[in-house]
């Protein structure tokens, strides 16, 4: 089994309240894009292993989000053997491209589909969502209006077709529970549904992510980025989930790579 997990980017978040189970409910609309890390399994004798190659991932590798997806899958459903699983990182840890929660999906439904296991939709979600709040999201992978923990999905009709995507990846690693442990819910949503049908000239305005705040002021060196993104051509620039990457949409046929500051690591999406 081979797949390619792809990343995505959050086009305005919100943070809405705390809820009892420790959570948050939040609005937001999940986009994918086509930067990939890189995933293959194939069926192991004696032991399961994995292992990692390209970007470096922290923290331990046995609490591997692909190694817990494979141990949940097994409980869940009585699937017996060992996996040898290599995963190579393109999509940086820490970022807000959902990259850990792409690959743990990605292998859900791989092996779902290498194993016949037959398994639905929403089986496959209980099993995702206690690996991420994201996690469902790339079991559709389809542009999603999200709600709840961000597990509650709505399909959204948003053509962007017309334009092409730039990530900066600063290198920084933002822990998702100390960002969110720093940002203040809001007193209201910011119809984001509404916001989607509006012309993405006029996102700038209208279209915040909650994060921002706390995640810039921890790392003053993040300003400039969405600021630098502007200044090459964007039409829309944030930060894409709790950070640290930013993103920018502009014009299709533009090519902002010679406009970017030296030394930011940009990764163009035409």
């Amino acid at each position: 089994m081979i797949c390619f997990p792809n990343a995505k980017v959050n086009l305005g978040l919100s943070i809405l309240s705390k809820r009892p189970d420790g959570f948050h409910n939040l609005e937001t609309v999940f986009y994918p894009l086509p930067f990939t890390d890189v995933l293959e399994m194939v069926e192991a004798s004696s032991a399961t292993s994995l292992h990692l190659t390209g970007l470096p991932v922290p923290g331990n590798p046995d609490e591997n989000l692909v190694l817990r997806a494979w141990s949940i899958l097994k409980k869940k459903t009585g699937l017996k053997g060992h996996a040898d699983i290599h995963l190579h990182k393109a999509i940086p840890m820490g970022s807000g491209l959902g990259g850990g929660s792409s690959d743990a999906a990605f292998f859900l439904n791989g092996c779902n589909e290498f194993y016949g296991l037959h398994l639905t939709e929403k089986e496959l979600a209980d099993m995702a969502i206690l690996l991420g709040s994201d996690c469902p999201f790339f079991l559709r992978n389809r542009t999603c209006y999200a709600t709840g923990r961000g597990e509650i999905l709505e399909e959204l009709d948003l053509d962007l077709s017309s334009f092409s995507f730039g990530i900066v990846d600063p290198g920084i690693h933002i822990s998702t529970s100390w960002a969110f442990s720093r940002v203040q819910a809001r007193s209201q949503k910011q119809d984001l549904r509404e916001i989607m049908r509006r012309p993405v000239s006029e996102w700038k305005n209208s279209l915040h992510n909650d994060f921002e705040r706390p995640v810039t002021g921890a790392h003053p060196q993040l300003r400039k980025i969405r600021e630098d993104l502007y200044a090459a051509g964007a039409v829309y620039a944030s930060l894409s989930g709790s950070g640290s990457a930013f993103y920018g949409i502009f014009p299709k046929g533009m090519n902002p790579v010679h406009q970017m500051p030296a030394g930011l690591l940009f990764h163009f999406i035409p």
